[in-house]
């Protein structure tokens, strides 16, 4: 997943001004309790901070990947 691909993502999920909120303020343990943008910042793989993310807040695989039904979810490392 490219970073512009994960901010995609965020806002079809989350929507903008929410999915930004999140990116910057919730923390965590399985990003070594850093934020998601602190992760990326560190280098890790966007879809690792993805899957941290939905996991964290329990969004189910089915609308994790946002509105293009086409689109195939990379996979799970």
């Amino acid at each position: 997943m490219r970073n512009r691909e994960f901010w995609q993502l965020v806002d079809e999920v989350f929507g903008p001004a929410y999915g930004r909120t999140l990116i910057r303020e919730q923390v965590l343990p399985r990003l070594d309790d850093r934020t998601p943008a602190q992760a990326l910042e560190a280098g890790v793989d966007p879809r690792d901070v993805w899957h941290a993310l939905c996991d964290a807040l329990d969004v189910p695989d089915t609308q994790r990947w946002g509105a293009d039904k086409h689109r195939q979810a990379p996979p799970r490392r």
